[in-house]
């Protein structure tokens, strides 16, 4: 391959991607119930090993969790919010 045929791909900082779709965009994600107080400090504790979902904004902040991806959705939806899935 010659430099007339490389292809750039360009970068983009984790800052400027995390502002992307501020307010327009959110996150659903499954979590483990482990993981529930790193996501959400002032969240109680529940039994370990449950299956969860977390409705996050585009730059991370939570904003819901759930033991349903479609109450999660919904609630996206609720507050003018496109879901995306994050795996």
């Amino acid at each position: 391959m010659n430099d007339a045929t490389k292809t750039t791909i360009p970068t983009v900082s984790p800052q400027v991607l995390a502002a992307m779709g501020g307010g327009e965009i959110a996150y659903v994600r499954a979590i483990k119930s482990d993981d529930l107080n790193r996501l959400f400090p002032q969240a109680p504790e529940i039994q370990p090993g449950l299956d969860l979902f977390a409705l996050l904004g585009a730059d991370g902040t939570p904003i819901l969790v759930t033991d349903s991806r479609s109450t999660a959705i919904a609630n996206a939806w609720e507050h003018n919010l496109t879901p995306v899935s994050v795996h």
